[in-house]
């Protein structure tokens, strides 16, 4: 199936626009300015959503504006109004056990302790597909909070955006439902050295 509804996971305001925990909201962010696609806030669905074509395809864009652990608040109404399937539906989201630098599609398994899969599963299973943007782990997870709340160093923003251009590429195959060579593209990215 081809996707339908592409998520940014992220925390609303200016002060977490850059941290590490908004690199879901990077991705549609990026994807709404690339193909001219206007974003305006929808109270029924608690976030910032638009619709528009995508490499020739109709695909609805939604940056929940609630904050990470409610974002079940936002996706949820969305796909059920809608009446998106699972299979039609890519939640990006940054992912502390890959490193900056790495991204990885991933279609169901938990919620992996990320707060704002944490929301949503319980509602609509976890058989939906997964951008994984790595934004590496502090190594204990006393640290786990403050790494993702504060911004990437210059040098680990490089490498997440060289991700995030990885999965762009990949786009034309998401959206034509070619989910398998997607996976294949995105999973196979690596840095230049």
């Amino acid at each position: 199936m081809a996707i339908k509804l592409i998520v940014g996971l992220g925390n609303p305001g200016q002060q977490y626009m850059f941290t590490r925990h908004n690199a879901g909201f990077w991705f549609v962010y990026h994807l709404a300015q690339q193909f001219n696609i206007t974003l305006a806030h929808d109270k029924k669905f608690h976030g910032l959503t638009g619709r528009g074509q995508i490499h020739g395809a109709d695909v609805r864009l939604l940056m929940p504006s609630t904050f990470m652990n409610k974002s079940g608040q936002s996706v949820v109404p969305m796909v059920n109004f809608y009446g998106i399937d699972n299979d039609e539906l890519l939640i990006a989201h940054d992912e502390l056990d890959i490193p900056a630098g790495s991204i990885k599609l991933k279609t169901d398994g938990g919620h992996g302790g990320h707060n704002g899969l944490r929301d949503i599963t319980p509602h609509i299973g976890n058989d939906f597909h997964r951008l994984r943007v790595g934004i590496g782990h502090p190594g204990h997870k006393s640290k786990v909070s403050g790494h993702v709340l504060s911004k990437a160093s210059p040098d680990e923003q490089v490498a997440i955006d060289s991700a995030l251009s990885a999965a762009f590429d990949a786009l034309p195959l998401l959206l034509s439902g070619d989910i398998e060579k997607a996976r294949s593209q995105i999973n196979g990215f690596k840095l230049p050295e």
